[in-house]
């Protein structure tokens, strides 16, 4: 068992972010995506420090150095608080399947990133797997988007762009991230960072532009807040242990493409909480785009 152990959390990691997004679906249907954003990233930080204080013995990294803060902060901003808002919209608009399937853009959108940027290599495997994930999340899109009316077209248009953006966002955030890992730097330590950054910067605009009261009053909605709660639980407080455990314990290529299987798991909980149909297409897409991203992450 102990040599599956990393696989095991893996797969955990997977099955964690599937229901975090649903949760926040659920969430961002009755209050808005704005405000799930605003009220999950207050939350994260409680679960992360309880979680940095069980792990490091504090309950924040105090002694990081200011380029960390610099590159964290930059990475946390963009991915977290401009990336994660237009995911939580891409949820609240097209569901969080077709939202966590576009998110298999980010190993893409960073790679290109890091080939036009970085001067990184990209071999004809890798970019093979990236038409292949390119191809299952079309197969995906356009089936769902044919079967919409036409004012129901728009707005899943709109979800499917706020979805590549949100993608964007986090290839980006991730790029800075690594710069601010550099060394034996803990990834809880640096995850806790992006949060706090992203929650200050998102907070101080929310207050200038007079939003705080209604924020606080719209999260007297038990539903709603319900969900949230779980969603900053399952995901930034269980999610992140266990994908420590899974890079300690086995092979962070094996460990990445288990824990990219959220997509998968998305059809029967899309189908449950939303009603959303399962269908061969769908199925066969969600199959290639993870397919591709697997091999992405383990060449």
């Amino acid at each position: 068992m102990n040599n599956l152990l990393g696989e095991i959390a893996a797969i955990g990691t997977a099955i964690c972010w599937s229901f975090t997004s649903t949760f926040f679906t659920i969430g961002g249907r009755h209050v808005g995506s704005v405000v799930v954003n605003r009220a999950r990233l207050l939350l994260a930080i409680v679960f992360l420090s309880f979680t940095h204080m069980l792990i490091h013995g504090e309950l924040f990294p105090y002694h990081a150095e200011p380029f960390r803060w610099g590159w964290l902060g930059l990475s946390g901003i963009i991915g977290l608080a401009l990336g994660d808002a237009a995911l939580f919209q891409a949820f609240v608009l097209v569901g969080p399947q077709v939202s966590m399937l576009l998110m298999s853009l980010v190993p893409i959108i960073s790679a290109l990133i890091a080939w036009i940027f970085l001067n990184e290599t990209l071999s004809l495997v890798r970019i093979g797997a990236i038409v292949l994930t390119i191809v299952g999340i079309i197969i995906v899109v356009f089936k769902k988007r044919s079967s919409k009316s036409i004012l129901n077209r728009k707005f899943y248009t709109a979800g499917i762009l706020l979805g590549i953006g949100g993608a964007f966002g986090q290839a980006i955030g991730l790029i800075a991230a690594k710069k601010g890992l550099a060394g034996n730097f803990s990834g809880l330590s640096a995850t806790l960072m992006r949060v706090l950054s992203a929650a200050v910067i998102l907070w101080i605009f929310t207050l200038i532009i007079r939003q705080g009261k209604t924020t606080v009053l719209k999260l007297r909605n038990k539903k709603a807040l319900a969900a949230i709660a779980a969603g900053a639980f399952v995901g930034p407080f269980l999610g992140i242990w266990l994908s420590m455990i899974a890079i300690k314990f086995t092979y962070v290529g094996v460990a990445s493409t288990l824990m990219a299987l959220p997509p998968i798991f998305l059809l029967p909980l899309s189908y449950w909480f939303f009603k959303e149909k399962i269908t061969l297409q769908s199925v066969f897409g969600t199959l290639i785009a993870v397919a591709g991203t697997a091999i992405i992450f383990l060449t």
